[in-house]
C-alpha cells in the first residue's frame, strides 16, 4: 500500500492532500518520463515471488509441538543429512591412505638389495590422487553442510519466532526482553557454528578414530592393543570429566550472556529515566558486576580447556614414547618389519591428532548442546492462554459482554478480582473508575482474553470467550492502550496495521475521525513520515492519536480504551471525544477511566476497588447515591473551586481546563 507521493499516488505531497505540497514545476507523483524506461526495465527482472504458504496456529503444529533437539532438526532435510554422511565417510576414509601407501612404498620399494623405483612412483601416485579426493571431498562437504545449516537456522528462527508469538503476556511479563532477545541471537548464533562445521568435524574425526584403530589393528595387533589398553581409558575418563565440567560451564555462560544483554536492553529502553536522575555511574557499577559474571563463567570454562587440551597432548606423547621402546624393541628381534613400524607411527600420530581436534570441536558442540538447552525450555514453555481443540468461529457479534462470576490472580494464590458479576448490553458504553490497582485493567484484559479467568466466565453474545477462536474474537476487538505502541514504518502502515488491505479512503476517513488531519500536514512527507523507533520522535498525544485511528479502522464490534485519552491536551481530547460519540454510536465500549470527564461520558459508570465493584449507575445515580463515586466526585468539585479562585494562579484559562481536566479518580 502507498500512501505518499510515490507510486500509486496517496495522501502525502497530493493536491489537497496531508503532505506539503510539491515545489513549482515538478511531478507530485508518479515516476518522471525520463526514467520510465529505466523503471520497465528494471521491472521486467525481477523475479516472481509467490505467497507465503505460513498458517499460524495458537495452539503451534504438530510438528511445532516436537521436542527441540538437534537430530530433530537435522532429520527435516534427510536428503542432504545423507550426502553430508556420505561425504564424511570419503574424506575420513580417503584421507587415511597416506601411511599405507608409504608402508608399502618402503617395505617393496625401499628395501636395500630390492629397490623399486616404479613402485615408489606409483605410491606418490595413488596419494596424490587420495589427496585431491580428500580436497575435493572436503569442498562439497563444506557446501552441503553450509547449506543444511542455513536451511535448519532459518527454520529454527521462523520456530522461535512463531512460539513467541504464542504465549502469553504473562510470560512477557514475567521474562525480560534481553533474554528473550539472547535466545533469537546469541544461542542460535552457536547453535549455527554448530552445524555449519562443528557437527561435521566432530563426524570426520570421530570417525577418523575408528578408521585409524581399525587399521593399527590390522598393522600389529599386539601394538594397536597396548594403544587401546594404555591411552584409550585414560583420554576417556579425562573426556568425561571434560564432558559434565564443561556443560556446567556453557550453561553459565548462556545465561551469563543473557543478563547481559538484558541489563543492556534495560539501559537502552530507560536512557531517558537514567538520564534525568544521575544514574549513568550507578548503571555502570551495576552492568559491570553483570559483566563480570559473564566473565567468570568464560574464565571456568577456559580454564577446564586448559586442563584437558595439554592433558590429552601429554598422554599422547607419553603413549608414543611407550610404543616407541616396544616397537623399536620388535623391530630388532624382526617381528615386525620397518615400514609397518614407520606406518604404525604415522598412523599413531594421527589417531591423536584428531582427539586435540575432538576437543576444540567438543568444546563448540557443548557450547551448541547448551543454547540448545535454552531454547529447548522457551520452546517447551506453554501458553497460559490456549485455543481449545473444537473452538467455533465467533459470528459477527452484538456485543453484549457478561461477567459470570469472574475471580483472576496473575498468581493463582492471590486473586485481583474477585467474585465480579457485571453485564454490558450491546451498544453500551461503560467506565471503569477506581484506585490504581483497583483491578480495572485486569477487567479488560479479561475481556481481549489476554488472561482467561481463575474461576467464572467471561461472555460475548453468550459465547464463552475460551470456546470460541482467538482470530475470530479478536478481529472484532479494538484495543488503545493508554501507552500506545508504533512499529518501524510510515505513519499510513501504523494506522492500517489491523487492516493493511484497507484503501487510502478509509485511511482518510480515519484520520479525518480522530482529528489527525492538523497533524499530518505538519509531516515532512505525510502519511509517508517514518516512525523511528517506539515512535519516539512523536509526542505523546500524536502517538495516541495514531493509536486511535488504527483501532478506528479496524471497525471493530467491541472497542477497550484503556484511558485513551490521558496523554492528549485539552484541544487534542475534545476532538477525540466527539470522534468517540460517532465511533460508539451502536457498538460497545469499555473504558478505563482516570479522568471523571471521560467517565461521565459513559452511560454507566462501575466503581471498582480491591477487585470487587462495589458500586455501578449512571453519574448522576452515583452521585446521590453518596458512595465511594460520590466522594470522587466532590474532590473533583473542590478542586475545581481551589483552580478558579486561587489568587495567586497564574494559569490561563485553558491551562486551568487542562488542569480540571486532568484531575483523577485516584485523588
Amino acid at each position: 500500500m502507498s500512501f505518499g507521493g510515490g507510486i500509486g499516488g496517496g495522501f502525502g505531497g497530493a493536491p489537497g492532500g496531508f503532505g506539503r505540497p510539491a515545489a513549482p514545476g515538478l511531478p507530485f507523483a508518479g515516476i518522471p518520463s525520463e526514467l520510465q524506461d529505466g523503471v520497465d526495465r528494471l521491472l521486467a527482472d525481477e523475479p516472481e515471488y509467490a505467497e507465503p504458504d505460513v498458517v499460524f496456529s495458537p495452539n503451534g503444529s504438530e510438528s511445532d509441538l516436537k521436542r527441540l533437539s538437534l537430530w530433530h532438526l537435522l532429520t527435516k532435510y534427510p536428503g542432504m543429512l545423507g550426502l553430508a554422511a556420505v561425504l564424511v565417510v570419503v574424506i575420513a576414509v580417503a584421507s587415511q591412505t597416506g601411511p599405507k601407501l608409504t608402508e608399502y612404498a618402503i617395505n617393496n620399494g625401499m628395501v636395500p638389495g630390492h629397490e623399486n623405483f616404479a613402485v615408489v612412483v606409483a605410491m606418490a601416485a595413488a596419494y596424490l590422487i587420495f589427496i585431491l579426493a580428500t580436497a575435493l571431498a572436503q569442498r562439497f562437504q563444506v557446501q552441503v553442510t553450509g547449506r543444511l545449516a542455513a536451511w535448519v537456522m532459518n527454520d529454527l528462527r521462523v520456530k522461535v519466532f512463531a512460539h513467541l508469538q504464542r504465549l502469553s503476556l504473562g510470560f512477557f511479563t514475567e521474562e525480560k526482553a534481553g533474554v528473550v532477545m539472547s535466545r533469537m541471537t546469541s544461542d542460535i548464533e552457536n547453535l549455527q557454528q554448530l552445524l555449519q562445521d562443528g557437527l561435521s568435524q566432530l563426524a570426520i574425526q570421530g570417525l577418523t578414530m575408528v578408521v585409524i584403530t581399525a587399521v593399527l589393528f590390522a598393522t600389529d595387533v599386539r601394538l594397536a592393543a597396548i594403544t587401546v589398553l594404555l591411552i584409550i581409558p585414560a583420554l576417556v575418563l579425562a573426556s568425561l570429566w571434560f564432558k559434565r565440567a564443561s556443560e556446567r560451564g556453557y550453561d553459565k555462560v548462556r545465561d551469563g550472556i543473557a543478563s547481559v544483554l538484558a541489563d543492556l536492553s534495560e539501559s537502552l529502553h530507560g536512557v531517558r529515566i537514567v538520564t534525568a536522575h544521575n544514574r549513568q555511574r550507578h548503571n555502570v557499577i551495576h552492568h559491570r558486576n553483570v559483566v563480570g559474571e559473564y566473565r567468570d563463567a568464560n574464565n571456568y570454562t577456559a580454564h577446564v580447556n586448559a586442563v584437558y587440551g595439554p592433558g590429552t597432548q601429554l598422554l599422547g606423547v607419553l603413549g608414543q614414547a611407550a610404543l616407541l621402546a616396544i616397537g623399536g624393541s620388535m623391530v630388532l628381534h624382526h617381528t615386525l618389519s620397518i615400514g609397518a613400524l614407520v606406518a604404525f607411527f604415522l598412523y599413531l600420530n594421527r589417531f591423536f591428532q584428531p582427539i586435540q581436534l575432538l576437543v576444540q570441536q567438543y568444546n563448540s558442540y557443548q557450547q551448541g548442546q547448551a543454547s540448545v538447552n535454552k531454547l529447548r525450555d522457551l520452546i517447551d514453555t506453554e501458553p497460559e492462554v490456549r485455543e481449545a481443540i473444537d473452538a467455533v468461529t465467533l459470528p459477527a457479534i452484538e456485543g453484549a459482554i457478561t461477567f459470570d462470576h469472574v475471580s483472576f490472580g496473575y498468581d493463582p494464590h492471590r486473586l485481583v478480582i474477585e467474585e465480579v458479576d457485571l453485564t454490558v448490553a450491546p451498544g453500551e458504553t461503560v467506565a471503569f473508575v477506581g484506585p490504581t490497582g483497583a483491578g480495572k485493567s485486569t477487567l479488560a484484559k479479561l475481556v481481549t482474553r489476554f488472561y482467561d479467568p481463575t474461576s467464572g466466565r467471561v461472555l460475548i453474545d453468550d459465547f464463552d470467550l475460551r470456546d470460541v477462536t482467538m482470530f475470530s474474537l479478536r478481529s472484532q476487538l479494538g484495543v488503545v492502550p493508554q501507552e500506545p505502541f508504533l512499529f518501524a514504518g510510515t505513519i499510513g502502515d501504523n494506522i492500517a496495521f489491523a487492516r493493511p488491505d484497507a484503501s487510502d479512503d478509509e485511511i482518510h476517513e480515519a484520520v479525518d475521525k480522530v482529528g489527525l488531519t492538523d497533524v499530518i500536514a505538519r509531516m515532512p512527507d505525510g502519511l509517508d513520515t517514518v516512525v523511528h523507533e517506539r515512535g519516539q520522535t512523536l509526542s505523546s498525544g500524536e502517538r495516541q492519536l495514531i493509536a486511535l485511528a488504527r483501532a478506528f479502522l479496524a471497525h471493530p464490534r467491541v472497542l477497550v480504551l484503556d484511558e485513551a485519552t490521558s496523554n492528549l491536551d485539552l484541544q487534542s481530547e475534545t476532538k477525540i471525544e466527539s470522534a468517540l460519540d460517532a465511533l460508539l454510536e451502536n457498538r460497545t465500549a469499555i473504558l478505563i477511566a482516570h479522568r471523571l470527564s471521560t467517565a461521565m461520558r459513559a452511560d454507566r459508570i462501575v466503581v471498582v476497588d480491591e477487585g470487587r465493584i462495589i458500586e455501578v449507575g449512571t453519574h448522576d445515580e452515583l452521585v446521590d447515591a453518596g458512595g465511594r463515586y460520590a466522594e470522587m466526585y466532590s474532590t473533583w468539585i473542590r478542586q475545581s473551586d481551589l483552580v478558579e479562585h486561587e489568587p495567586s494562579t497564574s494559569y490561563s484559562t485553558v491551562e486551568s481546563a487542562e488542569y480540571l481536566s486532568s484531575t483523577t479518580v485516584n485523588e
